[in-house]
């Protein structure tokens, strides 16, 4: 894996433990008081097992959890622009002591999924979280709910990892750990690989950015969300299916690989581009396509502060580079996609294409335009709104 680029700190960390070890600390866990996770903190224990999250070795404490608000450096120097954490109540936390080890557990299915010394019981200023990481503490953002409704009382320490949970029986064909990426990249004797984050179904836009990509880097890794979304978002098995059959039908297939990420957004914007680049250098991706509202919701963010917050980090904060790409369209002048920087055409012209704008098509039964999307796609997204 040496020609390949340095996962963030230097070496994958996966914490997921495998065979005896694995069986022991099961049995260990049982013993143990259990502390239920939020889906949210789940997927970012996943991340963690399979070293997406390398460095990290555990939740943060309140030292780590200041400087990543503030400044988007832990205590030891180590970069990274959002909290992980683990919360509970005040009630459950107070007969825990320090260095006493705890079982967590996914709420939603009573899985059991790590163990954890807690190090530190701490509070924290929620609000101040809010503001710093997603600009506002509006309770009509999701992420900013997210955090409001976390427990009183974070707890941090080193964790082991037992379990996948569901993500590896559910998406077997696309779920992929960094160590599987790394080693299919090598394998296609890539050296430049372009990430390219989705939570949508992929229109002409996402096409056009990952052709772009296509032109000047050796491979596309269309890198899948499947953790929980918003609500209307359109479900990953979905999506899933939409990549498949564009890439069947409109992509070099040997310069293509779509795998999925059990991680849950957050839509922090900014500050979520800069971990969607993490985790993508973990995997393995030199590049990273920044779009227009990368991560964002609403308008709480400018259409390109996840593209300018790249040139406000310190220049060896990372190692994987954003591929910046400006507001893409369809131009019936030019008769093909386009963007500002290649169009001399007045905006009457554009048919300007987003997720949000597809959803609220298909939900409203409106006739969507065949500039929107590839006829294969569309038929995979009407049959699904027909369903509901």
């Amino acid at each position: 894996m040496s020609d390949l680029i340095l996962p963030h700190g230097g070496k994958l960390k996966p914490l997921l433990l495998k065979g005896e070890a694995l069986r022991e600390s099961k049995e260990k866990a049982k013993t143990l008081p259990k502390i239920r996770m939020t889906t949210r903190e789940r997927d970012d224990l996943i991340m963690m097992g399979i070293g997406a999250f390398s460095p990290l070795e555990g939740f943060m404490g309140k030292a780590d959890w200041k400087g990543v608000c503030d400044e988007m450096r832990m205590l030891d120097g180590t970069f990274w622009p959002i909290p992980i954490t683990l919360s509970a109540s005040e009630e459950i936390t107070k007969s825990l002591k320090e260095d006493q080890e705890v079982a967590l557990v996914d709420s939603e299915n009573d899985e059991l999924m790590g163990m954890m010394v807690v190090q530190e019981k701490y509070k924290i200023d929620k609000a101040h979280e809010c503001n710093q990481v997603f600009k506002t503490d509006d309770l009509r953002h999701p992420g900013v709910v997210k955090v409001m409704a976390q427990g009183e009382v974070n707890l941090a320490g080193s964790v082991k990892v037992l379990s996948e949970g569901e993500y590896p029986k559910r998406f077997d064909d696309i779920y992929a750990t960094p160590e599987e990426t790394r080693r299919l990249f090598q394998e296609k004797g890539w050296k430049t690989i372009t990430a390219l984050q989705l939570r949508n179904p992929m229109h002409r836009s996402h096409e056009y950015l990952a052709k772009i990509a296509l032109e000047i880097y050796g491979g596309l890794f269309i890198h899948q969300l499947i953790g929980n979304l918003k609500e209307g978002d359109i479900p990953a098995d979905i999506r899933v299916k939409c990549v498949e059959v564009l890439v069947d039908n409109y992509f070099p297939k040997d310069r293509v690989i779509q795998k999925g990420y059990p991680l849950e957004m957050r839509y922090a914007g900014p500050r979520e581009a800069l971990l969607h680049a993490i985790f993508r250098q973990n995997y393995g991706a030199t590049h990273l396509i920044v779009g227009r509202d990368h991560a964002g919701v609403g308008n709480y963010y400018g259409p390109f502060e996840a593209q300018e917050i790249f040139d406000e980090i310190p220049s060896d904060a990372l190692k994987i580079k954003p591929l910046k790409i400006d507001w893409t369209f369809y131009c019936y002048k030019c008769k093909g996609m386009a963007s500002y920087k290649t169009c001399p055409h007045p905006d009457d012209n554009h048919l300007l294409l987003s997720g949000t704008l597809l959803r609220k098509k298909l939900i409203e039964g409106d006739s969507i335009p065949e500039e929107f999307s590839r006829p294969e796609v569309l038929k995979i997204l009407t049959d699904y709104y027909r369903s509901l």
